[in-house]
């Protein structure tokens, strides 16, 4: 009987990889095309071919190069670890090499299917960042009824087998499992990572895939994400080899009665621990070492991807590396363009570090955002803004020229806004603008959200809107700032959930400062907020001092229901405009703000509601949160806050 079900497993794999589509394919635009028939791609060819020939496919992984200098190419070929059949693998990396032959003709490239998967590209892959992708077919999964017990049950089961594929050196950077789920269910789950990487650094990949599966997945019944160094996937239904999987038991006691396997798990831990203490002090020195070399590898990495894409020429000095998209400029130059970061040039102070005003040798200002020195979080911000936000265009957003990766320092180049920030304005030199100079900001921002949310090739939520990330140009034109917490969805994704909540108090819609959970309306109550604070010249945090109200919005919301919005609005606003447009901002910002996100308005709603006087608009409900007792200290003295702590929060 268990030779037929392996024998039907075999077949099965055999359909799925001569019939299936890939999973994804990753053929990035920004870099370089190769001329059919050119040397490049005759090298390809060859290369391709290596990869699916006897030998690659026994090894079930492969790396090889042909050519030199600008056509050498070089390939790698991954089978998934619990296909132990050469022929399978042998097929899904022949198919896969001839799909991405196909349908790519960048010079760098790769394609996941369910069984393989193969790369090539004209840079060498000793160097590698974290770069995840969430395929279409994640947003195919239904929904599960209990998302945080499911994210429970997730993480000991990935951990598991995380740590198994990344420091157990006989399952070559592979894993699968099962675990046990309530209803007399079972979830599996699969990790790999390519095998000539460290372990730490599988470790390292396989954390950040976890945390995007559960952004993207834990509320689903399955979910995959790809990288270049690893993948991981889970389901409710089986889709490995299960001779190869681990059966899990998740930590529980049950009515309070000691199993014997945790009698013996606890005496086992016992014996081991004496051992553990003695190797403590070496896996810390280890574990920096590591960390220092994966810090750098990213910082590599990213200067690498830059450097080698076409729209970044190099000049023979190396000062200045310059094309119609991005700037790079050495630490030099910048240390110039500062006078050496002098607090006289100093802009403001952030989450991620502070912001001096330059002036490049040409005449041109530009801003330049000093990172926090020696920081994951620094790092990732500057991803999330070099490969993100570099290919977005409105002219509502604050254009990223380029950025500067140098030992240390991490520098990030933007245009230069002369009138500063939005939140000045609304509660520092509250007399300098007009409410019709107001209202085109407040329809600049709603655009600039409107793009980023439908408009622009990616569906992007910001995370951290608010008046000091809207800059001003010498026009007052709004320019939204600021995208290091931004996070790309998928096409088919409309909302997320995060363990590690980010953001600024007084500007979090509840679901995400409560529950970690944001989509496109998480964005639109943040807008809402600031359009309340516009209109009133009064900030929504530490609103409650005023003892008008536990908070703006609810203070907004009592005017409202009493028909006093006018007491709402700034007297000087209400000098040179008519009060009924301030009174219809009014409005919609109480719909922005509503506590449940299905009722607050997408913001293509919100750019028609601004454009139209005559359309109706719907009843608001009430407000979300009426009053947050403690706030960590650390987070209201910075412009930008990246993690909230809430003590206590009150219903309405």
């Amino acid at each position: 009987m268990a030779v037929l079900l392996l024998i039907l497993f075999i077949l099965s794999l055999d359909n799925s990889v001569s019939g299936a589509d890939p999973i994804d394919i990753y053929c990035p635009p920004e870099f370089p095309f190769y001329t059919p028939n050119s040397s490049f791609h005759n090298n390809l060819k060859l290369v391709l071919g290596l990869l699916s020939s006897d030998n690659a496919s026994k090894a079930g992984f492969y790396n090889t190069s042909i050519g030199e200098g600008p056509d050498i190419v070089y390939g790698q070929s991954l089978c998934r670890g619990d296909i132990t059949n050469s022929t399978i693998c042998q097929q899904c990396i022949d198919k896969a090499s001839q799909d991405i032959l196909n349908r790519c003709n960048s010079e760098n490239a790769m394609i996941w299917y369910n069984l393989c998967q193969v790369r090539y590209s004209f840079q060498n892959f000793d160097v590698m960042a974290y770069t995840g992708k969430y395929p279409k077919q994640n947003g195919e999964e239904k929904n599960v009824s209990d998302p945080i017990e499911l994210g429970e049950y997730l993480t000991y089961l990935m951990d598991t087998l995380s740590n198994l594929a990344a420091f157990e050196p006989s399952k070559n950077m592979f894993a699968a499992g099962e675990i046990g789920y309530p209803g007399n269910r079972t979830v599996y789950g699969l990790v790999q990572c390519i095998r000539d990487i460290p372990e730490s650094q599988c470790k390292t990949c396989l954390s950040y895939a976890f945390s995007d599966l559960t952004s993207c997945c834990s509320y689903r019944e399955g979910g995959i994400i790809l990288d270049r160094t690893c993948n991981m996937r889970f389901q409710f239904s089986l889709f490995f080899n299960a001779s190869s999987g681990y059966r899990l038991i998740y930590p529980t006691s049950e009515g309070g009665k000691w199993k014997y396997w945790m009698i013996v798990l606890i005496i086992c831990g016992s014996i081991l621990v004496l051992a553990f203490a003695i190797g403590l002090a070496t896996a810390i020195l280890r574990q920096k070492k590591d960390r220092d070399r994966d810090e750098e590898a990213t910082e590599r990495t990213l200067l690498q991807e830059l450097s080698y894409s076409k729209s970044v020429a190099v000049t023979q000095e190396g000062d200045l590396i310059s094309s119609d998209e991005l700037l790079f400029m050495t630490l030099a130059t910048i240390k110039i363009a500062t006078d050496d970061f002098a607090d006289t040039n100093k802009l403001g102070q952030g989450g991620f570090g502070a912001v001096y005003k330059g002036v490049l040798p040409n005449g041109n200002e530009i801003a330049v955002k000093r990172l926090s020195r020696k920081s994951w979080q620094g790092i990732e911000e500057l991803k999330n803004e070099v490969i993100l936000i570099a290919k977005l265009q409105h002219k509502n957003l604050v254009r990223l020229l380029g950025c500067a990766l140098e030992g240390e320092e991490k520098l990030l180049i933007y245009e230069f806004m002369s009138n500063k920030s939005l939140d000045q304005f609304i509660f520092e030199k509250r007399s300098k603008l007009d409410w019709k100079t107001y209202y085109g900001i407040i329809n600049g921002i709603a655009r600039g959200i409107l793009y980023l949310h439908e408009e622009s090739r990616l569906k992007i939520i910001h995370r951290d809107l608010k008046p000091n990330n809207v800059l001003l140009d010498h026009e007052l034109s709004a320019k939204i700032s600021d995208f290091g917490m931004a996070r790309i969805f998928s096409e088919n994704q409309n909302a997320a959930n995060t363990k590690r909540v980010v953001g600024t108090y007084g500007y979090m819609a509840p679901e995400y400062a409560m529950e970690g959970l944001f989509s496109v309306k998480s964005d639109v109550f943040n807008f809402g907020v600031i359009l309340l604070e516009i209109i009133s010249g009064k900030r929504n945090s530490g609103f409650y001092i005023t003892e008008l109200a536990p908070s703006l919005l609810a203070y907004g919301w009592r005017l409202w229901n009493e028909g006093k919005e006018l007491d709402f609005v700034d007297p000087m606003l209400l000098e040179r405009c008519l009060g009924s447009e301030i009174v219809r901002c009014m409005h919609i910002g109480l719909l922005c703000v509503q506590e449940n996100p299905e009722h607050r308005p997408t913001m293509s709603n919100v750019v028609v509601l601004l454009g139209s006087e005559s359309m109706a608009l719907p009843q608001p409900r009430q407000p979300a949160l009426c009053r947050v007792l403690r706030v960590d200290p650390l987070t209201t003295t910075n412009a930008s806050v990246n993690e909230i702590t809430f003590s206590d929060i009150l219903p309405r």
